[in-house]
């Protein structure tokens, strides 16, 4: 995985090769002032000691210094453009992953959201942290080539002290990577595990377990804050080991340029040019931090690889073909939630799936439209399996309508016709059969409103959602619980007007509720991911097991106005 991560980064560099020559060229722009500085302050201050005229060599002083300066912000300006051009790129490449798996995508939500937003920029600032490095590394080499041009004995001492700024280097990188990484991991984990928290705010605070909840989200935090903690204790062991290994080889660096003014081999100028050029060769052991960094980008690689390595779903080839919506289940089997399930659904049926909950209802439709794929068994639609279909003629025959529908768009109009490029006439027809459209011609700009200044209650957002499934014209309409947050006579207005706009249209509904199952042509009754029966609701009402499916207040909404027939009363 370290590899594939590697070769991530070598990617990310090889992105804008422009702009990567711009950042190498500005650095090495900076490296050659940055060593011309200690020699052209050497000539001034010579100069200026001797009583000789010293303008030439201010003058040379000045353009040196202005040009590090100079190269310097350049190469800020390029390193922002580089990091932010290089994350956006890998969000682009890791969200087209992400939904080209679909469903069938491994990782949790909030881990993913670190991975998009977290790992992205840490990975996309390789570049930067690279060409800083190799800076360092040139302005160190010739920092210590310039100090043996000046005095070959000051060089020797200097050397004396690469072995250990280079052990130093060594040991504080092996000590960070490790934790590093898990500090990207349990980060990830506590990021997913607070966004499950956020979505269920409302039935946090309605049962009263704030607490418990906090502290299963907060549960990682001390493998996080041991992570962490390693890495500060690292940080600090290696800058206060720093802290003395600089000022230790300037001191002796001086003493022997001290020397070397007694013996006459040095000036004033050039002691003052010596002690620059080790401040310079030292500057690698100043950029060790960094190398914490590089070795988080190299775990922020490692981590979106792991999503881009991931195996795809093969995505069907075949075009959709002619029928009226017939579905059929061939021995579906789903790990923990469906098990040898055969079902065949006719075109133009109304077919009502319930059972307790876990029994395998969500599982059941959404293999139907290809969201979950079984593990054994097939799926076909109009004699077509759904996993040999394009993913597009898929779309256009099956639409879903969710409990909980997650509304996109700017506009509410945006959000009904999301998808679907329907027409702002369709989009108004798909809310009207929904029982919306009133809703939406009262709001300040109707279907112009912002999604985001529009209060929806969980039933009109459900509607919403109805619309969306609607517009499409799907052959196949399946309703995950889609009209649970509507009362029994909102959804039966809305069964009717979607027979009536709709007719022949096949439909396949999860519900709750006795009610609904009552206005099926057909019951499908799944218990513990088996298909127990399916029939008439009236029929299978006569079971005592299927009526224990229903809980009272939920028969208790089988009004006159909805009767069902055969059901005791």
């Amino acid at each position: 995985m370290a590899g594939s991560g590697d070769r991530l980064l070598v990617t990310v560099a090889r992105l804008d090769r422009a702009r990567l020559a711009g950042m190498v060229l500005a650095a090495l722009l900076a490296s050659a002032a940055g060593l011309l500085l200690p020699g052209a302050l050497a000539a001034a201050v010579d100069a200026a000691i001797a009583g000789q005229r010293s303008w030439p060599q201010v003058l040379w002083l000045l353009t040196v210094g202005g040009t590090e300066i100079l190269a310097d912000v350049l190469g800020g300006i390029l390193t922002i453009r580089a990091t932010s051009a290089a994350s956006a790129w890998l969000r682009r490449r890791l969200s087209d992953r992400l939904l080209a798996a679909g469903t069938s995508s491994g990782f949790a939500h909030g881990d993913t959201v670190s991975r998009l937003t977290t790992d992205c920029a840490g990975a996309g600032g390789v570049v930067p942290i690279v060409v800083r490095l190799a800076s360092a590394a040139v302005v160190s080499g010739g920092a210590i080539i310039l100090l043996a041009l000046l005095d070959w004995r000051l060089a020797l001492v200097f050397l004396a002290s690469v072995p250990l700024a280079l052990l130093l280097a060594r040991t504080h990188l092996r000590h960070t990577a490790g934790d590093v990484l898990t500090y990207q991991e349990v980060s990830g984990e506590i990021s997913a595990r607070l966004l499950d928290a956020v979505r269920g705010l409302r039935t946090i605070a309605a049962s009263g377990t704030a607490d418990q909840e906090t502290s299963r989200v907060l549960r990682p935090l001390p493998r996080l804050g041991g992570a962490g903690a390693g890495m500060w204790r690292t940080q600090a062991k290696m800058v206060w080991r720093a802290a003395l290994l600089l000022p230790a080889v300037e001191l002796a660096v001086l003493a022997a340029a001290g020397f070397g003014v007694l013996a006459g081999r040095l000036s004033i100028g050039e002691v003052l040019a010596a002690l620059g050029y080790v401040a310079l060769g030292m500057s690698m052991v100043g950029q060790i931090p960094l190398l914490t960094t590089l070795a988080r980008a190299r775990s922020c690689a490692e981590r979106l690889t792991e999503v881009l390595d991931a195996p795809l779903p093969e995505a069907g080839t075949r075009a959709a073909p002619p029928g009226r919506g017939s579905v059929e289940l061939r021995g579906v089997t789903a790990p923990g939630a469906l098990v040898d399930v055969n079902l065949i659904i006719r075109p133009g049926t109304f077919l009502a799936v319930t059972g307790k909950s876990g029994s395998g209802k969500s599982a059941l439709v959404n293999a139907i439209g290809g969201l979950l794929v079984p593990e054994q068994g097939s799926v076909l639609l109009d004699g077509v399996p759904v996993a040999e279909l394009r993913p597009e003629d898929l779309r256009a025959m099956v639409g879903y309508a969710f409990e909980r529908p997650a509304l996109l768009g700017d506009t509410v109009e945006d959000a009904v016709g999301y998808g679907s490029w329907a027409s702002p006439a369709a989009v108004r027809r798909a809310c009207r059969i929904a029982q919306v459209h009133d809703l939406i011609v009262r709001l300040p700009e109707g279907y112009q409103t912002p999604l985001g200044e529009t209060p929806l209650s969980d039933g009109e957002a459900q509607r919403l959602g109805l619309a969306r499934a609607l517009v499409r014209g799907p052959r196949v309409l399946i309703l995950d619980d889609a009209t649970a947050s509507l009362d029994t006579v909102t959804e039966s207005i809305v069964d009717s007007e979607m027979e009536n706009a709709m007719p022949g249209r096949t439909r396949v509904v999860v519900t709750h509720r006795a009610g609904t199952a009552a206005r099926a042509d057909l019951v499908a009754w799944l218990d513990g991911g088996r298909l127990r029966a399916i029939g008439p609701h009236a029929v299978l009402w006569s079971d005592p097991a299927y009526r224990a499916v229903f809980t009272e207040s939920e028969v208790d909404d089988l009004t006159p106005a909805v009767p069902i027939e055969g059901v005791p009363r």
